[in-house]
């Protein structure tokens, strides 16, 4: 039987897991596994209700990012009303799912992230932290803080409320944008870009001395899915799905979303309550794909906006075709941060985003709806089944960290192996393990919607099954 070491829990992520690193004979890394110990619930509890109530109870996830499930949610109901919503409104949802992921990224660049890059993978758990950030690194910390604080007013200014708005209704918004409140978004504009601007800067300075994560965390050849538009745009509301292969080649192109069932597979694993989706023409687990900032940068022909198109000219260069390495999701996070900041901008600046009408009425037309976005870990889906009355009969949500799940199971084994040698467990080298699942900044309570907090254990067992070490937090 192999040694086996086991972290647990996984620090500095959102939701419960735990990693089980294998090791043989010798001591070395045979393999390493990614287990999600959370309960799934919220597709059967949502069985029997009305599918009207779905954008508020779906919103309720979870609270880092409730504007994707409000919004996934919102349209799979606008679907089932078979609706043309208006045109504010689908610029209303545009504005505030850009400004959740302004928030998200700053959340996990800034202060689940950074403390890593900054104090040092081997500087002490005690200090290693947000608290250590700010007081080693304090305007780092205060802009991470300010970039959140305004990606969070945006979506309250527009929406009511910053964490589990009401506001996306099934066929548009509940209420229109007041000027006054556009005028506010408008004013703390360029403090947001300037702080995206500024980290990019330092972002990029600092890229050759992380080398060494670069190339081994999670740095394998995979599928890549995200949103575009017909012409390539990246596109996170409403654009068609697009799968792209290692070269940067479109393997697939011009998908519906309500399709996705025809293209991915969804499959499960014994050691974790996560699904492990795949692109159902390569099979399981042949079918890896990614999805999230790093895929939508891989998938996607321009940005559409003039300074995120020179970074993600500048981005590209790390890769002759896509951009492989997990560990450049994080620079990924910086330019779709600029890119939300200026396209929000470019939105509120139409003379549409004041105008009164931003909800179509309509009774259930069709017994099935697909909404899907693109969250701030990638494209996420919310698929319902009605009967006639408009109760629900089936929901299935399909999370983007689900998703990533082959691919981060594979990343902690090609980490594990270069960083983990012998029986003893040494908490640096550990540490580099919990930040390569860190770099897809997955959501398990989102994904797998559980309660609570998140565990985190490493077991050594013996070949015989003998336990030789044990760290846990």
């Amino acid at each position: 039987m192999a040694e086996r070491i086991v972290i647990d829990p996984v620090t500095r992520i959102e939701g419960h897991a735990k990693i089980s690193i294998f090791l043989d004979d010798a001591g070395e890394v045979s393999d390493a596994r990614f287990h999600v110990t959370e309960f799934r619930g919220f597709e059967k509890f949502c069985e029997g209700r009305s599918f009207r109530e779905m954008p508020v109870i779906t919103a309720r996830v979870c609270g880092i990012c409730p504007v994707s499930h409000l919004l996934a949610s919102a349209k799979a109901t606008d679907a089932l009303l078979a609706v043309e919503v208006p045109a504010t409104a689908k610029l209303l949802r545009r504005v505030v799912n850009l400004a959740q992921i302004v928030q998200s990224h700053a959340l996990s660049f800034f202060h689940l992230s950074s403390p890593d890059f900054l104090l040092g993978f081997d500087a002490p758990p005690a200090e290693r932290n947000l608290f250590g950030l700010a007081g080693s690194f304090p305007e780092v910390a205060r802009d991470g803080v300010r970039l959140r604080k305004w990606g969070q007013e945006v979506i309250e200014r527009i929406a009511g409320q910053r964490i589990h708005p009401r506001w996306a209704v099934p066929g548009g918004v509940a209420q229109p944008l007041a000027p006054a409140r556009r005028d506010e978004i408008l004013a703390g504009l360029p403090e947001a870009l300037e702080i995206a601007k500024r980290t990019l800067s330092w972002w990029k300075r600092t890229l050759d001395e992380r080398q060494e994560e670069a190339r081994v965390f999670g740095n394998f050849p995979s599928l890549f899915m995200g949103m575009v538009t017909p012409d390539g745009t990246i596109e996170h509301y409403d654009g068609k799905l697009r799968f792209v292969d290692e070269a940067g080649q479109i393997v697939a192109d011009g998908i519906d979303p309500s399709e996705y069932a025809q293209w991915i597979g969804e499959s499960s694993e014994k050691d974790s309550y996560l699904k492990s989706p795949y692109f159902k023409p390569l099979g399981f687990p042949a079918g890896l794909y990614r999805v999230g900032p790093l895929a939508r940068l891989n998938v996607a022909t321009r940005c559409g906006t003039p300074l995120a198109d020179a970074e993600l000219a500048e981005f590209r260069q790390l890769g002759r075709g896509a951009v492989l390495s997990s560990f450049h999701y994080h620079y990924a996070r910086l330019v779709e941060i600029l890119h939300a900041i200026e396209k929000v901008g470019e939105l509120l600046d139409r003379p549409e985003a004041l105008d009164d009408d931003v909800q179509a009425y309509a009774m259930r037309n069709r017994l099935r709806g697909v909404g899907a976005c693109e969250a701030p870990r990638g494209t996420l889906f919310h698929d319902y089944e009605v009967v006639k009355g408009g109760l629900l009969t089936r929901v299935n949500l399909l999370i983007a960290t689900g998703q990533n799940n082959l691919a981060m199971n594979k990343a902690v084994a090609q980490i594990a192996r270069h960083f983990v040698s012998g029986r003893k467990i040494a908490e640096p080298l550990l540490n580099r393990v919990e930040a390569g699942i860190r770099a897809f900044d997955p959501c398990l309570s989102c994904s797998t919607h559980a309660a609570g907090r998140m565990p985190l254990v490493v077991e050594l067992l013996g070949p015989g099954g003998e336990l030789l070490d044990r760290a846990g937090r």
